[in-house]
């Protein structure tokens, strides 16, 4: 094949699969609305089982479900004939998928789940099937053709499954009033969490590591201050421990420049008297966000009453998985 039969055969994939997600969305109907109540109700769990390709788009569902606020989990066909279906109870919903609607696999467990006592959503490509029929309620993802041009490989009907099973997750993520803190609190170790979950409390150098002098000494004191902590700051302190102001490597290369003595000048004087703050509970991404727009490279952490109990820096940011 030529460069241009490869793109040529890729576009047509697209073009076929947007067909066939067009084609399902018609089935978004009544018999949606009565899956994603009997869902929204399940005491459960939902308990996804599929074959094959069915199977693999079966595990995303599932763990889509889950990390969106719908407890969910999926089980093999195969497995749950030797022991699994031990995991099913009466409380759940099973969601049965099967572009044939015959899965052998499937089938073999619908009467054990049916005598379990839990209820059936079956997401199939034939209404007529043998697990349509069985099912509660039966969800259509029927595609007109794949987009292998042999019409044998899953392919267009496995993305409408996967649509169909995304629109269940959204519409229950919705009824529940699933928040972006919610979606955090299931994603703690992704950059997402991080970002929603992560104050300075969690990040900020605390106690001795935060530079501070007091506002009475001089530059050269300042700087085996800020060279000491290793911030590349430190706040500058009256005698109440009140943050008066702060002074960064880029103050001293400023004064460098204008060779002021560093031996008897005030810090004072060459300090940045109204410098951008934070609090201890502010979200790390805020205050990323803060740096940035500033342009600058650190800040402290005050209390109520404006003394320094953290220091953090954009190296730490970037430790913690913020930036």
């Amino acid at each position: 094949m030529t460069e241009n039969q490869f793109i040529t055969s890729g576009k047509q994939v697209f073009s076929t699969e947007l067909e066939a997600v067009a084609e399902v969305q018609k089935f978004v109907d009544k018999n949606f609305a009565k899956a994603c109540q009997l869902m929204f109700s399940c005491a459960g769990r939902i308990i996804v089982i599929g074959m094959g390709k069915s199977g693999h788009v079966g595990n995303k569902i599932a763990a889509t479900l889950a990390s969106t606020g719908t407890p969910a989990f999926f089980v093999h066909p195969g497995e749950a004939s030797h022991g699994d279906l031990g995991m099913i109870t009466k409380e759940d919903i099973v969601l049965l998928i099967s572009n044939s609607g015959e899965t052998q696999e499937v089938l073999a467990i619908v009467p054990v789940i049916k005598r379990i006592g839990a209820a059936m959503i079956a997401m199939t490509g034939n209404p007529n099937s043998n697990m349509a029929k069985n099912a509660t309620v039966h969800l259509c993802v029927k595609v007109s053709k794949e987009a292998c041009p042999l019409g044998l490989a899953p392919t267009a009907s496995t993305t409408a499954t996967l649509v169909m099973g995304d629109a269940l997750a959204v519409a229950l993520l919705e009824a529940r009033g699933f928040t972006a803190n919610d979606f955090a609190l299931s994603h703690p170790g992704g950059s997402l969490g991080k970002r929603l979950l992560l104050t300075l409390s969690d990040i900020m150098h605390t106690g001795d590591s935060v530079p501070k002098v007091l506002d009475s000494c001089t530059v050269k004191e300042a700087l085996f201050e800020v060279s000491s902590k290793g911030l590349g700051m430190t706040a500058v302190i009256d005698k109440d421990g009140k943050l008066k102001g702060l002074f960064t490597d880029g103050d001293l290369r400023r004064i460098i420049e204008q060779k002021v003595d560093i031996h008897t000048t005030p810090i004072t004087s060459v300090m940045t008297a109204n410098c951008t703050t934070a609090k201890a509970d502010m979200l790390a991404a805020e205050v990323l966000n803060i740096m940035e727009t500033k342009r600058i490279n650190g800040l402290i952490v005050v209390d109520q009453n404006y003394q320094p109990v953290g220091a953090l820096n954009t190296q730490d940011l970037l430790r913690a998985g913020v930036l």
